[in-house]
């Protein structure tokens, strides 16, 4: 293989990850413009939501580790090369991020919606 083509990986992902994979491309299309969505409606990002945003990322990372040891073939002990490690921080650095995105993204709708409900709350 010697250039990187798209629809190469987007085969080899559709192998690996079967109906998943369009699932996990929804969530990151929806989860996306809904966070957009929410930075305009609210014009600031709140510091103590997106903390906690970040500690459910952890987990998020940690899982998305756990999704690629079931799907893969290796396990964390073939890990040999740099090559390898690399690849494992990426996918717990994406894992991280996209769960801190949607947890963010999720409180800042929930919070929304019981405010123009009704129900106030005072901390973001």
């Amino acid at each position: 293989m010697k250039e990187l083509d798209p629809f190469i990986l987007l085969a080899v992902f559709q192998e690996m990850l079967g109906p998943l994979l369009w699932l996990i491309l929804a969530v990151v299309v929806v989860g996306t413009l809904a966070f957009l969505l929410l930075l305009v409606r609210e014009r600031k990002i709140y510091s103590r939501r997106l903390m906690w945003s970040q500690l459910a990322g952890l987990f998020g990372g940690v899982m998305s580790l756990v999704i690629m040891a079931k799907v893969s073939a290796s396990g964390y002990s073939d890990a040999a090369g740099p090559a390898d490690w690399i690849l494992l921080v990426l996918v717990f650095a994406v894992g991280a991020v996209g769960t801190t995105v949607l947890t963010y993204t999720i409180v800042g709708w929930v919070r929304t919606a019981m405010k123009v409900g009704g129900a106030q709350i005072t901390s973001a």
